[in-house]
């Protein structure tokens, strides 16, 4: 009789169980996802926003089922708008707390020196908000993604607005780092290809980042023979420029004056009638401008959980969740690598249409909107937008050769 011995036995029962009871943990425990947002200082509104977004898009997804049958978690952390900070956020994020994805940032100062580290880490980052072409141009990676407009897309519908006007002297005034210097390079090149006989002045305005004072600037300009004005101040910072731009009789002047995040709803709630009427204002997305059930359905649910009007920020963060259930899902994973390789090329429907993470570069071919300044909206206690233009992403894009990107 042959001897039979229990404990291979045993020791198989025992690691099927134990494989069992990791896959059991493993499908229970939740995908967590990590926000850097700017969630102090002058730009503070900009990260709440944000929260707002992503927060109700979690909430909508977890009463469904979640994702992969697993419910979201969300961790967030304040970037202090600092690049350094910022990266020692992402690290924790994802060796401490385990997070499987990363969405945010808001100043392209910090996303140009987060981004380089993404391969490190072996996790997407979706970027919502900071618009500085070099993350999906030279520093791109197969793990940077970006879901909102970037500062050439923007840029070059400005030159086209801008193009329409009879202002011949061009100046700027904008923030003392990428977002300023990039916003006006790519307005000025893009102009002079419209119309190269436009003068662009060599006398330019960049106040610091988070300067209390505008008015020298400001006079600087009134003092100037501009004709046009770029100005790309933006968060708290622009809120102040405007109270001060008043206070000096600065949009009393007849100068064509562009502001390219003015249609910022977080800025239009702070300021209310204080922002001047007949300005050009531009947003990544303009919550009234867009006519489909997915931008029905945000807006309604925005407004019925926050009593106010969403902001791009809110409605980039808000799409960047739905990005990742998409993602996974296609994956069936929430491996990093894998869950990046499906975004790639990956189009969903979303409240400002149909949005594609383009191969190649991974810069999602979205619409920058431009309008004018109009009346006190009756309901929502902000500037309401006229004469509005929605740019098609693809029509405003670089080709992949131009930006740089080599994935």
């Amino acid at each position: 009789m042959q001897a039979f011995s229990i404990k291979p036995l045993l020791i198989a029962m025992t690691a099927a169980g134990t494989l069992g009871a990791a896959t059991l943990s493993q499908a229970e425990d939740p995908i967590r996802i990590g926000g850097i947002y700017i969630l102090s200082g002058s730009a503070a509104t900009y990260g709440e926003f944000a929260q707002r977004g992503i927060d109700l898009a979690v909430e909508e997804i977890n009463a469904d089922g979640g994702i992969l049958g697993r419910d979201i978690e969300m961790l967030y952390e304040d970037s202090q708008g600092k690049a350094s900070v910022a990266i020692q956020a992402a690290r924790k994020l994802v060796f401490s707390e385990d997070a499987d994805a990363l969405v945010g940032l808001d100043s392209s100062g910090v996303a140009q020196g987060m981004v380089p580290t993404m391969p490190s880490l072996q996790k997407p980052l979706i970027i919502t908000h900071a618009a500085t072409p070099d993350v999906t141009g030279e520093l791109c990676n197969p793990f940077t993604y970006r879901i909102s407009v970037n500062v050439a897309q923007n840029m070059k519908a400005a030159a086209m607005v801008a193009a329409e006007t009879d202002a011949t002297n061009w100046t700027t005034i904008g923030p003392d780092y990428a977002f300023g210097y990039q916003s006006w390079e790519f307005f000025g090149d893009y102009f002079k290809e419209i119309n190269p006989d436009v003068n662009l002045m060599e006398e330019t305005n960049f106040p610091r980042f988070g300067a209390e004072d505008f008015t020298p600037f400001i006079d600087r300009v009134m003092d100037s023979d501009a004709e046009g004005v770029l100005i790309s101040v933006w968060g708290g910072d622009l809120v102040n420029f405007i109270r001060q731009a008043n206070n000096r009789g600065f949009f009393d002047q007849g100068l064509e004056l562009m502001f390219t995040v003015g249609a910022a709803t977080e800025v239009l709630s702070a300021l209310g009638d204080e922002m001047p009427e007949g300005v050009h204002l531009s947003t990544r997305y303009w919550y009234e401008g867009y006519d489909n059930d997915q931008n029905d359905h945000f807006v309604s649910a925005y407004m019925d959980a926050y009593d106010n009007p969403p902001s791009y920020n809110a409605q980039g963060a808000y799409s960047a969740i739905y990005a990742y259930k998409q993602a996974m899902e296609a994956a069936g994973t929430t491996d990093g690598e894998a869950v990046a390789e499906a975004l790639s090329g990956m189009s969903m429907e979303a409240a400002n249409g149909t949005v594609t993470f383009r191969e190649g570069d991974n810069q999602a071919m979205v619409s920058p909107n431009w309008g004018v300044s109009g009346p006190m909206h009756p309901e929502h206690g902000i500037r309401t937008l006229t004469n509005l233009q929605i740019f098609e992403g693809e029509s405003v894009a670089r080709s992949i050769e131009e930006t740089g990107c080599d994935l």
